[in-house]
């Protein structure tokens, strides 16, 4: 059964030390939810971006709460690097497990189907394949000639998105975002903000109930209109570049980070 809470309670109920999985940009957790947990002082989360982080991973890094980050990319798209990433990843203060977009996607699909791996190809000889200790090399089992990668499951404890609407029931809207699915389904918990709560049921309208996240895998639902400012919402609004850019110069320096935090709470 799926709970109705506050944004404020949603963000009391993800603990520090966690292994949090996060949708990208668009679809990604909703800034305001961040900036709660950034105001709890959460601490000693392992983030798994699906596949890449934005502007809310990197929010997360700037204010220490980041242990380990297991990622694609940390981007800020049009704005640039990422610049509270780029300075963990040079001071050492992350730990950070490097990966490529395909092999977190099998490593969500492996949890999703409840098994310990799935295989890839593409990666032998990698350096990305030498630094990963739990990625491991064998031989195909219908051909001994061919080596192939296999990728351990990757399970979040809560998967952490925005959407734009949930039903009374639990169910979420995503639409055609199957990777936000595929996140959602891999984990042990899905926590969604949304832009609206509809009284009538997602599923029953056949043709757009494909794109339908059934409630039996969604553990709360938060309502938080435009909660998906500055970075946007899919179908919904565009991100407001101008201050994804603000942010961006700001957080080049540790004490322009902290003053961005205390300062922009919402759009104008």
């Amino acid at each position: 059964m799926t709970d109705f809470v506050t944004p404020q309670k949603m963000a009391e109920m993800i603990p520090s030390g966690c292994k949090l999985g996060l949708a990208p940009d668009d679809y990604a957790a909703a800034p305001g939810l961040v900036r709660m947990l950034i105001d709890r002082r959460i601490r000693d989360l392992h983030v798994v971006c699906a596949p890449i982080g934005g502007m809310q991973v990197d929010m997360l890094i700037g204010a220490g709460a980041v242990a380990t980050l297991e990622t694609s990319a940390v981007s800020l798209g049009e704005a640039g690097g990422a610049p509270c990433f780029s300075r963990a990843v040079r001071d050492g203060s992350i730990r950070l497990r490097d990966a490529t977009c395909p092999a977190v996607f099998a490593g969500l699909t492996a949890a999703e189907k409840g098994v310990p791996f799935m295989p890839i190809r593409g990666i032998i000889g990698s350096d990305v394949l030498e630094k990963r200790d739990d990625w491991k090399v064998t031989s195909n089992p219908f051909d001994d000639s061919e080596k192939i990668v296999v990728v351990s499951a990757i399970q979040p404890d809560i998967a952490l998105f925005h959407a734009p609407e949930a039903d009374r029931f639990g169910n979420v809207r995503l639409g055609r975002r199957r990777e936000v699915m595929l996140l959602a389904h891999a984990s042990k918990k899905a926590f969604v903000t949304v832009e609206r709560i509809s009284d009538v049921s997602l599923l029953e309208d056949e043709k757009m109930a494909a794109g339908v996240l059934p409630a039996i895998y969604v553990s709360a639902v938060a309502q938080l209109k435009n909660g998906g400012w500055p970075t946007g919402l899919y179908a919904e609004y565009p991100r407001d570049g101008q201050e994804v850019e603000k942010y961006a110069r700001a957080a080049r320096s540790p004490e322009g980070f902290q003053t961005y935090i205390q300062g922009s709470r919402s759009a104008a």
